[in-house]
């Protein structure tokens, strides 16, 4: 593992691109817990209860996903994860991300942790990614 995923010891992960670094740790005391990443000097937040939330999600899909990551302000492609992350039938009811304006790229930065907690295979194509649960 490339840290312990905390905020003094983060993880340094990769896009799944691979093409971008950012850094993630897991804040179980914040209000509500989150999934703190970090991308230069803009930080995203998303509900920490979305790592499990999507594993068991693609669990019941039984297949690989798209990724389809897209800003919030750009419409998420339908049957992807991006779109899943933002569903009113999803378990939070709406956003995972937790930021006004920085909600979206969730299928950009959660996959990567999954994947590095041993929850899920990404791809690292040039482009349209996959995930599924493991």
């Amino acid at each position: 593992m490339s840290g312990a995923g905390t905020k003094l010891n983060p993880w340094k992960l990769k896009t799944p691109p691979g093409t971008a670094e950012f850094e993630a740790y897991k804040d179980p005391a914040a209000d509500p817990p989150a999934l703190v990443v970090q991308v230069g000097k803009t930080q995203l937040r998303y509900h920490l209860r979305c790592l499990d939330d999507l594993h068991a999600m693609l669990k019941a899909h039984g297949d690989w996903m798209l990724l389809g990551g897209a800003d919030e302000q750009k419409p998420a492609a339908e049957g992807t994860v991006e779109s899943w992350g933002r569903s009113a039938t999803n378990p939070v009811g709406g956003w995972y991300g937790l930021k006004k304006g920085l909600r979206g790229r969730f299928a950009v930065y959660v996959p990567p942790v999954m994947k590095e907690l041993g929850m899920a295979e990404v791809e690292d194509n040039p482009r349209n990614n996959r995930m599924r649960a493991v």
